[in-house]
């Protein structure tokens, strides 16, 4: 459905379900009497956002929590080989977001790898600049995390500029969060990382599959959430076919001692979706990365300025990504990783 066929109730229901859809047994069923319309209306509608606006619904686990280790990593590489570049780094199955970026550093992707991995992160990240054929390449980890959730607004009543967040996940929920993951959550984990059936009882089928009933299922699920394990449960939209067609990563210049006050400040923005404090280097003076959607590139740019105004932070830059060259969910608990790893040892002649 193209975005310019949207009607109000479209909409707000993509805006519901950004938010997080209920664990309960008719999840479509308490979006339509939040919204008051009915269940059936809400099935066709999401049906149809699911050709092209919905990416997909399913859980939201923190990578972190579950014991993988992750990081957001930025190379430098030769233009004409760009495309090559990210096509190889493309094929660990970690590699879950890649864009082009208009910054020397013109290649970012993040990278996840799980806790039983023979190579590791670090070690991973530098043989895939090393396969690749890239100039410099950095990890940019996750110092302290501010907030994280993309919540688009669809209905365009908000002003990014103005509009605060709810609280959302932050350093403090991972603090809390419970490390321990029994080979009974790894079941349920594989099941509920899997794009909810658009039907009136979606978790049947993967209570079926675990020999559980919906009720266990379910409950297992909000336990992965007061656990702070599970973020939410909620929709991931295919951003620019909802209208957003650009995603600036605003990187700022923010003085250690103020990073713990500044932080919580730029994450409030409701149009910031990703706020985190990274490592600098020489190079690269910029320390807390805001990441912000817009219909337009204004729009970002006037978002960005408030988080200026309000901060008093100056000292930043833009960056936008003019090429999308992956964009996907980490399956977490499955043997593709195992299989990278294992090809590539034996390939590279790697000991680990």
């Amino acid at each position: 459905m193209p975005v310019k066929t949207m009607d109000e109730l479209d909409k707000e229901i993509l805006n519901q379900l950004q938010e997080g859809v209920e664990l309960v047994p008719e999840p479509f069923k308490a979006v339509a009497e939040t919204l008051g319309t009915d269940e059936e209306t809400v099935l066709s509608r999401v049906r149809e956002l699911k050709k092209d606006t919905i990416r997909q619904i399913s859980a939201i686990f923190d990578t972190r929590t579950l014991g993988y280790k992750s990081s957001l990593v930025a190379a430098k590489v030769r233009e004409e080989h760009l495309d090559e570049a990210a096509r190889i780094i493309n094929q660990h199955p970690g590699v879950t977001h890649n864009y082009k970026r208009n910054h020397e550093y013109n290649l970012w992707f993040t990278i996840a790898v799980p806790p039983n991995s023979r190579i590791g992160l670090e070690k991973t990240v530098e043989l895939l600049g090393k396969l690749a054929g890239v100039e410099v390449i950095r990890l940019m980890p996750t110092l302290k995390l501010f907030k994280i959730g993309v919540q688009l607004d669809m209905t365009g009543k908000q002003d990014g500029t103005k509009a605060k967040a709810k609280p959302s996940y932050n350093e403090e929920d991972r603090k809390k969060a419970d490390k321990v993951i029994t080979d009974f959550d790894i079941a349920v984990i594989r099941e509920l990382q899997k794009d909810l059936p658009v039907q009136s009882r979606p978790f049947d089928l993967y209570a079926q599959n675990l020999g559980l009933s919906t009720e266990e299922l379910l409950d297992a699920a909000k336990k992965m959430l007061e656990r702070k394990q599970m973020r939410r449960f909620a929709a991931i939209l295919n951003h620019r076919k909802a209208g957003f067609r650009f995603n600036g990563m605003g990187v700022w210049a923010v003085p250690e001692d103020r990073a713990d006050e500044i932080g919580p400040v730029m994450a409030s923005f409701k149009a910031v979706s990703h706020c985190y404090l990274r490592p600098t280097y020489p190079d690269w003076p910029y320390s807390i990365f805001t990441m912000v959607h817009g219909r337009t590139l204004e729009e970002c740019e006037k978002i960005l300025q408030a988080i200026e105004d309000e901060t008093g932070i100056t000292e930043r830059a833009t960056l936008y990504s003019t090429k999308e060259y992956k964009k996907t969910r980490l399956q977490y608990f499955t043997p593709d990783m195992d299989e990278w790893e294992e090809r590539v040892i034996r390939e590279q002649k790697i000991e680990a």
